[in-house]
This record gives C-alpha cells, sequence and structure tokens, in this order.
C-alpha cells in the first residue's frame, strides 16, 4: 500500500504546530531512556567550556595591555599562566562535551530504531496495511539517522551558540556599548533570512523522504521479483524506473541545497559587515583616546572585540546550521512519531482468557471490511460452525474472500461486525499470545528465514527436539528431501528460501507449523506447489496423526479437500453452498464446474494417449 493511505489517515485539519512540536518532543523523548545522563552532561559541559572560550579574549586584552604595551613581565607570566590553564580546560571540557553527545545521539538512535521495530511487530494487519515496506525502512533507517545527527548537534551546538553569543555580546558591551551595537544589528537580518528558509525548504524536505519511500518500495519490488525481472528481460525497464524516482529525488535535494545555500552567503555579509564596521568604529576610538584605557579604547580592548565579534558571528553560523539540520529532521521526526503514535488495531483485553478449551470455531454474523472507508465488506454476514476436530476444506473464485475469512481466526484482523469464537470463547477476548500459539497458519506464500532447516522448523516450537523435527517432516513429507540435502537438517537456508524449491518451501513450512501442535491448522493453499500424491500423502498423515486437531484447507483442486467432513464454497464473501464432496455435487452448480473442470483436464492426456 502506498505511503498516500498514511497522509489521508491525518486529520484534514493539522493542529496547530507549536503544539505539534511539543508533540514530537514528548515522544520521542520517550525513546532517550537510559540515555538521558549523557544527554545532560553534554550540555553541562559545554556551557563549562563556552564560559572559558568566553574569558579567553579578556585575558588576552589583558595580557596586551599590562603586560605587552606595559613592559612588565610578571604580568605577561600571569596572565600567560591563565591562558595556558583556561585554554586546557576549555579543551578538555570540549572534549567530554563531544564524547557524551556521541554517546547520547548514538544511545538515542538505537532506541528510536528498536521502539520503531517493536512496534510494527506489535502491529495488526490493518496498521501494517497503512505503511509500505518501502517507508518502514526508510523510517528506521535514513529518518533515525537524520535525527541522531541533529540531535547531536542540538546537544553540543544548539546550547553552546546561545551561550556564546548571549556572553560574548555582554563581555563586549563591557568593553564599548556603541560597538557591540553592531552585533544587535545583525540578529535580525539573521532571524528573518532563517525563517524565510524554513518555510520555503521543509515541504520540500517533506517530498523527497516521500519519494525516498518509494524508491525503497521499487528496490525492494525489484529484488524480490528478480528472477522474473531476468526471465521477462525487464532489466532495462526497471533501470528506468530507478533511474526516474531518483531523478525525482536528485530535483528536490538540488532545489532545497539551492535554497539552502543562501545561508553561507547571508552569514558571510553579515560576518564581514560587522569586521569592517568594529574595526573602522574600533580605530577612531583608539586614536581619539590615544591608546589610554582610562580614556577609550586599547588596543587589547579592540583585540577583545574582534574575537567576540568572530565567537558571536561563528555562533550565528552554528545556529543556522542547527537550523538547517533542524528543517531536515522536522520531517523525519513527524514520520517516525507516525509509526510510535499508531495504535495497534489488535490488542490484548484487559482480562484475557490463557486457556483455549478446544478447537470449535463458531462465525457468528461475521462481517469484515479492510477499512471504515471501504464502501463494501470483504466478508459479509458469515454464519458458521466447525466442530472441533473437523476437517473443512473451502473453494472459491479468485476474491471470494477465502484467506480473509481463515485470517480472522488468529486475529490477524479483527471482524467488523458479528462475533467469531474459539473453543467457545470469543477471540478478542483470549491474549494474543495464547490464540496464536493454539491456531497454526500456512500460507500459499511460505517464508523461510536466513538458517539452517533446523532453526526455521523450530520457529513452530523452540523447544522441539530432533526426534520431534524429524516427526513433523515425515508428516509434512519432506523428511525425505531433507536426509538427500548434503548437510540434512542442518543444511542453510537462504534468506526467503530460494535454494529450495516452492514445493519443498511449502512442505517445510507445513512441518514448522505441526511442530506448534496447535488445536487449528490452516492451510492456505499450502500445497498448491506439492505434486497430487505428495498432497494426498500429507492430508493422509494429518488425518491419522492429529485427528483432533481442526483443520481448515484452502485449496485450488478439489482433490485437496474432497474427504473433508465439510466443504465450504465461497463466493463475493458470502458462504454460496456447503456440504459434503457428494452433497455439493448434487446441489451445487459452481462446485460442480470446478470439479468436472478439473477431472477432464486430468483425464485429457491419457485421453490423448
Amino acid at each position: 500500500m502506498s505511503e498516500t493511505n498514511v497522509d489521508a489517515t491525518t486529520p484534514a485539519r493539522p493542529e496547530p504546530r507549536p503544539k505539534r512540536r511539543r508533540h514530537l518532543i514528548r515522544t520521542l523523548g520517550g525513546s532517550l531512556r537510559e540515555y538521558r545522563k549523557p544527554s545532560i552532561m553534554a550540555p553541562v559541559f559545554v556551557t563549562v567550556e563556552s564560559i572559558l572560550e568566553i574569558l579567553i579574549p579578556t585575558i588576552v586584552a589583558s595580557l596586551i595591555d599590562r603586560g605587552i604595551s606595559g613592559a612588565s613581565m610578571p604580568a605577561i607570566l600571569k596572565f600567560g599562566l591563565m591562558l595556558f590553564i583556561c585554554s586546557l580546560c576549555s579543551l578538555t571540557c570540549g572534549f567530554l562535551a563531544g564524547r557524551y553527545a556521541a554517546i547520547a545521539a548514538a544511545g538515542f538512535a538505537k532506541n528510536l530504531r528498536k521502539d520503531q521495530f517493536d512496534k510494527v511487530q506489535a502491529f495488526g494487519f490493518t496498521n501494517i496495511d497503512r505503511f509500505s515496506t518501502g517507508s518502514i525502512i526508510t523510517r528506521l533507517t535514513t529518518d533515525v539517522t537524520n535525527l541522531q545527527n541533529a540531535y547531536g548537534m542540538m546537544i553540543r551546538m544548539g546550547f553552546r551558540a546561545p551561550i556564546m553569543v548571549v556572553a560574548a555580546w555582554i563581555f563586549s558591551f563591557r568593553i564599548s556599548p556603541s560597538i557591540s551595537m553592531v552585533f544587535l544589528a545583525c540578529v535580525p537580518v539573521l532571524a528573518i533570512g532563517l525563517c524565510g528558509l524554513i518555510v520555503i525548504v521543509h515541504p520540500v524536505f517533506e517530498r523527497v523522504f516521500h519519494t525516498y519511500d518509494v524508491l525503497n518500495n521499487v528496490v525492494d519490488e525489484n529484488l524480490q521479483g528478480i528472477r522474473v525481472v531476468k526471465s521477462y528481460n525487464r532489466e532495462s525497464h526497471e533501470i528506468g524506473k530507478f533511474d526516474r524516482i531518483s531523478g525525482l529525488i536528485f530535483k528536490d535535494f538540488m532545489k532545497a541545497e539551492r535554497i539552502m545555500s543562501l545561508n553561507g552567503p547571508l552569514m558571510m555579509v553579515c560576518v564581514y559587515a560587522s569586521m569592517l564596521l568594529i574595526s573602522w568604529m574600533g580605530a577612531r576610538q583608539i586614536v581619539a583616546s590615544g591608546n589610554n584605557a582610562a580614556l577609550g579604547l586599547t588596543t587589547g580592548d579592540l583585540t577583545a572585540l574582534v574575537t567576540y565579534a568572530m565567537q558571536i558571528l561563528m555562533s550565528m553560523m552554528m545556529l543556522s546550521m542547527v537550523f538547517v539540520m533542524f528543517i531536515i529532521s522536522q520531517a523525519s521526526a513527524e514520520r517516525i512519531c507516525q509509526v510510535l503514535n499508531e495504535e495497534s488495531t489488535v490488542t490484548d483485553p484487559a482480562r484475557p482468557i490463557m486457556t483455549v478449551a478446544d478447537g470449535s470455531v463458531d462465525f457468528e454474523h461475521v462481517s469484515f471490511r479492510y477499512g471504515e472507508k471501504s464502501e463494501k465488506p470483504v466478508l459479509d454476514d458469515i454464519d458458521l460452525t466447525i466442530r472441533s476436530g473437523m476437517t473443512v476444506g473451502i473453494v472459491g473464485g479468485t476474491g471470494s474472500a477465502k484467506s480473509s475469512l481463515v485470517q480472522l481466526v488468529p486475529r490477524l484482523y479483527d471482524v467488523t461486525e458479528g462475533s467469531l469464537k474459539v473453543g467457545g470463547v470469543d477471540v478478542r477476548d483470549y491474549g494474543l499470545k495464547v490464540l496464536r500459539d493454539q491456531v497454526a497458519m500456512v500460507l500459499q506464500k511460505n517464508v523461510l528465514f536466513a538458517g539452517t532447516i533446523a532453526d526455521n522448523l523450530r520457529w513452530g516450537n523452540p523447544d522441539a527436539t530432533d526426534e520431534d523435527i524429524r516427526h513433523a517432516c515425515r508428516l509434512a513429507q519432506a523428511d525425505g528431501f531433507i536426509r538427500e540435502l548434503p548437510d540434512g537438517y542442518d543444511t542453510y537456508i537462504e534468506q526467503g528460501g530460494t535454494n529450495v524449491s516452492g514445493g519443498q518451501r511449502q512442505r517445510l513450512c507445513i512441518a514448522r507449523a505441526l511442530l506448534k501442535k496447535p488445536r487449528i491448522l490452516i492451510l492456505d493453499d499450502s500445497t498448491s506447489a506439492v505434486d497430487t500424491k505428495t498432497d494426498k500423502l500429507i492430508r493422509e498423515a494429518l488425518r491419522h496423526e492429529i485427528p483432533h486437531t481442526t483443520k481448515i484447507i484452502i485449496a485450488q483442486r478439489i482433490a485437496s479437500v474432497q474427504d473433508s467432513d465439510m466443504i465450504l464454497v465461497m463466493d463475493a464473501g458470502r458462504i454460496a453452498a456447503a456440504g459434503t464432496h457428494d452433497e455439493l455435487l448434487e446441489t451445487c452448480d459452481e462446485y460442480r464446474s470446478i470439479y468436472e473442470s478439473q477431472t477432464r483436464n486430468q483425464a485429457q492426456p491419457e485421453g490423448l494417449q
């Protein structure tokens, strides 16, 4: 689902920006946790460093006026020693401030990634549908990195620059009130310029990060389907698609950088204008006073003023850099907070039931919609009773909502209307872990993770013994091909299971589900890639080995479900017919049509022979 769906869920009237910023700070602040101390220590050392740097020009002025101009060696030694001590202490505080800031920023980023990932793991499928894969990846990587850099700058430069500006201006005002007013004239010029840049650039960066989401989606889709791309010789098409989106990011970044590049010239105009005015006004005052401190400005005072001017203007430049980073990170912060503030649609009840009595399933007038704005329900008034231990087959055309029906059982989605009961209890009254431990689901699109075959199988039961694993694989008809592999159950599976066939993946996933020893086993077209003989052997093994487990089998082949205790024929989100294989052949035209077409196709090769 595209990122625009996330935007569509936001209020039509956004909350005022100051309130939204407070909300962002409060949300992101929760990820500091154990890094609050370094976050406090960094500004403390920055403050001490800044105060010492402010004292240094005053000490230099005294060194020039009392030591050098006054030809006093004791004064030179005294102020020289003070200068050395202040410089050494400032250097030490700067080092400690940088160390604590690096720890705080890196730790903050680590917690942000963890908090987002934990939040995504707790999402229901409805929540996951609101975010694209590429969008979540961008938020966990690029957006977190932007916030890490911004936070590191803020707890150092963000504290240092204001202290330096204010303290340096106070010290310069003590030396010459008239010259110190030059600095104040620069402040409104810079403030207006920086605010203008923020207003113009922020929407551009927001657009850039949305485009990053699209780019990540394209890369993810290409890598997932790389075999199809190569099979159809569509490499040039995919390269062109990537280049177009990458070009959009380039154009937006170029536009943003062009606008932000005005920040440098604006700062330098203020710097050079201030230096010229200070030099001109200071020189006039020194000539008028005859370099006499009692009558006016001295050479040492002018040196201090020039240093304070550079400190103030460099601090203003630091502030402008912080502002630039703030502009970039604000869009990232808002996107991260969207994930952190997203409330899962599937949650544990206040007092969850911790035991599933049996594998019975009751749909009581159940209706379901994927979204609140959906015009038509996906499932409409489903009324169905499945006794514990039954084998139920489900057939129907594409889009008939077969998968949607079974995904409600383990609460991957919640029903919109009506009630769904497992073991006589509404599924919303169970603890999620308890319910899902008793419902094993094998999907048509099976997923294996990087690791050995044994590691993958133990997802079903981490405590399973080697014999448990082999037994489950024998039931799933997987033991044979596993033993033929060079390393057997220790064979390494590549990410996504790309080094085994589709049928082998399906059988491994069935074995993994059986290791859970569930009360309800759902096979969602999960034998589509195996031959009919293996399919039959799997069904026979399930019937004899786990007779008390409720088995719900979705299949395209009638042969996969014809031995079921009950077969459902789904059509447009409704149960069009229900009964045994023989009953449906007599009463349901659609079922009979599917059966005849499949048996005719199977018999055709024999007739040709």
